[in-house]
């Protein structure tokens, strides 16, 4: 019964840290787009990269769905909640189900 519990929160927060992540993300790429933060840093481009790498297999199949609204992306938004949605119901089903 503790292991269920120690596993839930794991994935709470694995699951957290996605939605820091894709907030971070989201803040670098308005700095990149209002040229705040310069691409032609090795670093700012490494991080770029490899969140663009990590996130754009997630956010994919969302943007095929939501409607193109000009130059605003809503995919990260709606991945945001989709994560909440999963970090506040599955550990409810999952200790649910030990009962």
């Amino acid at each position: 019964m503790n292991t269920l519990f120690v596993v839930v929160d794991i994935i709470t927060m694995v699951l957290q840290w996605l939605i820091w992540a894709l907030v971070i993300w989201a803040i670098l790429s308005w700095l990149i787009a209002f040229n705040v933060v310069n691409m032609h840093n090795g670093f700012v481009r490494g991080v770029v990269t490899g969140l663009d790498r990590f996130f754009n297999p997630m956010l994919r199949p969302i943007r095929r769905i939501l409607p193109d609204m000009g130059g605003i992306d809503l995919a990260p938004m709606v991945l945001i909640l989709l994560i909440m949605l999963v970090q506040r119901g599955l550990p409810a089903i999952l200790l649910d189900m030990t009962r």
